[in-house]
């Protein structure tokens, strides 16, 4: 790729950040891999054991203060703590070994011992109940955000019925070889990639494409692993090994997603490993500067302001929420039916400022369709059934075009009963053969003229795919043939306009085609008639000019470009930002894309862009939100005005919040609703 993206995070100095990343959090020392009845009393009694030992102990330090002192009260206390802290704890002291010193863990270690040194034990064991607190609302958090990605791991069974020696067998699908037949029944889901071998079948895509209408699948096409049979039994040829199957490949995506950061989430990263030094050396000269201008200097009021200014301190807000808002924007986004490489491709979105396309099978279905039949001395019908025939013995696109207009016109075995012989195939004219008795041609203008068969030369006039019909001798009519435009492709491009973005579309299809389709969908520049190596020209034009609008100096413009033939692989990699449609897409242009959208529409190119946007929203909400409030308590802190019960605010409250707002982005409706 000619933009790598990937970021090593190596020497990462806080654990919420991997952990957030790998799935788990350190509300616990050991994530839960499954969750039930009895995990979830493991995962929350610690914290209410020392909850409701801690509101006993302030009842008894409130209604029994004669006989409840030490050393009772701070066995109690210590009882209290341990439940909450001593996980903390060992996550500090492991940090330490590792030469990792300052980090959340070893700031509320020291807070709440220091908190126990100087008797203010109902504080300390509260400071370490509400960090808690925090992390479990923290892990509730990234649960909800990972449900829509871990769904994918529902979609994929490991057994499948196979056909062997004339026998149905359910085997694991890891052990099936390609080449083998396997059968799905009604209400299966899919365990392999492979083509159809029944007649046809009814596939439900939502669990794989988001797409919610059912899709036919006939003859001989591609059906995905994860797809779920809605009707009879039907039997596939498998085609891909179960480890190399499309939907294998988008969780090893998804599973790599969070691996490459954002901006934001490595400046916070640089950040908190610098601001946390110095908030415990302030605390550290909060506690001992005193000593030399104060007169009346206590140890043990300075230490406690330097405590509460160490608890204040503690970056757990910017840390922990600032991932799990691009790791909400990442679900979002599958949940949408589109996949993000990582939270880096979210802010590049956010700067995407032209979006460059690809014509056929981007903006159109990739699927040629008859538009118009002409029929000349003879009835459509007619000329549709003979001319069906003939091209049944092709296997060009053009050709299957006719065929399927055929089939929905009219009988389907209408064209098959029709007697064809001495068929012969004209390389780039077309086809020449006896149909029901009549010598018949079928192709292009050219071959025609090679038979002497006279037509309307305004016909060679028209934009789209003419296939001519001569019987005997004379021109019998001629079908127009062409892509349709995706049923969303219009919207697409009037969202992506209303976000101030400029569109773009490049096609290698005549220019005439690419003109009509450019028009009837809106785009702002076309180009037609381009090779792989034109496209790429044109990609590194358009990337030219934005470096050198000088609005590009402030803010640098983005370019994204959203292909799906191996053509498109080069130029989905020069882009700054590569997308492919995925459900239809080459496997090239998928390995190499930045985001793919797993359903084909085009529409979702502009919910990628609103999802990158609202995500980047909500990160600088937090961001703001910490930094804001922080503060002002350190000011309040330092000053003596707030004690713990503020700085346990300060940093669980507004960790709270900000988690509170980072999961916002899972509820926010996109695709223009």
């Amino acid at each position: 790729m000619a933009h790598d993206h990937s970021h090593d995070h190596e020497g990462h100095n806080h654990d919420d950040v991997d952990l957030i990343e790998a799935g788990t959090t350190p509300a616990a020392d050991a994530a839960p891999a499954k969750e039930g009845p009895f995990q979830t009393v493991r995962t929350y009694a610690p914290a209410i054991s020392s909850l409701v030992l801690l509101l006993g102990g302030i009842g008894l330090d409130q209604y029994a203060p004669g006989w409840f002192g030490d050393p009772w009260r701070l066995i109690w206390y210590v009882v209290a703590y341990l439940p909450v802290g001593w996980p903390v704890l060992r996550r500090a002291w492991s940090s330490i070994r590792r030469g990792d010193v300052f980090t959340e863990f070893f700031l509320m270690s020291v807070a709440t011992l220091g908190a126990f040194a100087i008797r203010e034990y109902p504080e300390g064991v509260a400071v370490m109940l509400f960090y808690t607190i925090g992390e479990l609302f923290q892990e509730a958090a990234v649960l909800r955000a990972r449900r829509s990605i871990k769904a994918l791991l529902d979609v994929r069974p490991d057994e499948v019925t196979v056909l062997r020696n004339g026998n149905a067998q359910v085997v694991k699908a890891a052990t099936v070889a390609v080449g083998e037949v396997i059968q799905i029944r009604p209400g299966e889901k899919v365990g392999l990639d492979g083509t159809m071998r029944s007649d046809s079948g009814t596939f439900d895509t939502a669990a794989l494409t988001g797409e919610s209408v059912p899709r036919t699948i006939g003859r001989g096409e591609a059906v995905l692993a994860g797809m779920i049979n809605r009707q009879s039994l039907v039997e596939m040829d498998v085609t891909t090994p179960y480890q190399d199957s499309k939907l294998s490949r988008i969780l090893k995506l998804v599973q790599q997603a969070t691996g490459r950061k954002a901006q934001t989430q490595e400046f916070i990263a640089r950040f908190a490993k610098i601001y946390t030094p110095i908030i415990c050396l302030l605390a550290v000269l909060i506690t001992v500067l005193p000593y030399f201008f104060v007169a009346d200097y206590r140890l043990a009021d300075w230490l406690y302001r330097g405590l509460v200014f160490l608890v204040i301190g503690c970056p757990c807000a910017l840390v922990i929420s600032i991932p799990l808002g691009y790791f909400g924007g990442i679900g979002a986004g599958s949940r949408q039916g589109i996949l993000f490489k990582g939270s880096v491709f979210l802010d590049l979105m956010t700067q995407v400022k032209t979006v460059v396309m690809d014509k056929t099978g981007t903006l159109t279905k990739g699927v040629f369709r008859v538009q118009e039949v002409n029929p000349v001395g003879i009835d459509a019908g007619t000329l549709a059934r003979l001319t069906a025939a003939l091209e049944s013995k092709s296997t060009h696109p053009v050709a299957t075009a006719v065929i399927e207009y055929a089939r929905v016109n009219g009988d389907d075995n209408a064209f098959g009963n029709v007697p064809v012989e001495a068929v012969e195939e004209i390389a780039g004219h077309g086809l020449k053969g006896r149909v029901d008795g009549k010598e018949m041609l079928v192709g292009n203008a050219k071959l025609l003229r090679k038979f002497g068969v006279a037509f309307d030369e305004v016909l060679t006039r028209i934009p789209y795919t003419v296939v001519m019909t001569a019987l005997d001798g004379t021109f019998a009519g001629y079908f127009t043939i062409a892509d349709e435009a995706k049923p969303d492709a219009t919207d697409a491009v009037k969202r992506l306009q209303a976000e101030g973005i400029r569109t773009v579309m490049l096609s290698g299809d005549k220019s005439a085609v690419v003109e009509i389709v450019a028009k009837q969908v809106g785009i702002d520049e076309w180009h037609g008639d381009l090779l792989p190596e034109d496209k790429v020209a044109q990609v590194e034009r358009l990337k030219a000019e934005q470096a050198a609008n000088p609005k590009a100096k402030r803010r640098p413009a983005k370019l994204a470009f959203v292909g799906d033939g191996v053509n498109d692989a080069p130029v989905v990699a020069l882009a700054d930002v590569g997308m492919a449609m995925g459900g239809l897409g080459s496997d090239a242009t998928i390995e190499t894309a930045d985001v793919i959208i797993q359903n084909d529409e085009p529409s979702k190119i502009a919910t990628a862009v609103e999802i990158g946007r609202a995500t980047r929203r909500i990160v600088w909400q937090n961001i703001t939100l910490s930094l804001v409030v922080k503060a002002i308590v350190l000011v309040l802190g330092a000053g003596g005005v707030a004690t713990m019960w503020e700085a346990v605010f300060a940093d669980v409250g507004v960790a709270m919040l900000a988690i509170l707002n980072a999961v916002r982005v899972q509820n926010l409706k996109f695709d223009g609703k």
